[in-house]
């Protein structure tokens, strides 16, 4: 009987662990996008995962990849921003530069979150405008950081007033 109420109670834990909410996206601002029209944004390689089971004796598998800078590119130009392929120096006080990187991990449950760290950085003074961070868990890696990015951005637009 103690075994059933243990295994009973360690299943109850990770299922229900595995439903806590994501972290919101935080926001830093040292000061206003609106003034800006161009983006430079920093180039990232792109990341192919894939997740598999097997089903009836067969192996079923499925991948996915993504590349940051196309995904921030996507919402950004979405919100009317112009992407530039070079900095150009006769546009710098409109220009923002955009950093992406991967700033952690966090076991959730089953599995895990990514999260990411996206700057905005003044192209004349190369001061920091803002910033967001955001955790994103999938399918696959790829779906995570999608997820993190779409999260981030949407943090960062929604709290702009």
């Amino acid at each position: 009987m103690k075994t059933i109420r243990f295994s009973a109670i360690l299943l109850f834990s990770i299922l229900s662990s595995n439903c806590t909410p994501l972290k919101p996206p935080a926001i830093i601002k040292n000061g206003t996008i609106e003034k800006y029209k161009y983006i430079f944004i920093s180039p990232t390689s792109s990341l192919t995962s894939s997740s598999g089971a097997i089903y009836g004796g067969q192996y079923y598998s499925s991948s996915a990849s993504v590349n940051p800078s196309d995904v921030i590119s996507g919402i950004l130009t979405k919100k009317g921003f112009i992407r530039l392929p070079e900095l150009r120096r006769h546009v710098t006080g409109e220009t923002l530069i955009v950093n992406y990187g991967e700033s952690g991990r966090r076991n959730r449950g089953l599995g895990y979150t990514i999260e990411v760290t996206i700057q905005f950085i003044s192209s004349e003074s190369n001061s920091l405008i803002c910033s967001c961070t955001a955790e994103g868990q999938g399918s696959t890696e790829a779906d995570d950081i999608r997820q993190a990015i779409t999260r981030c951005l949407s943090g960062l637009f929604s709290n702009r007033n």
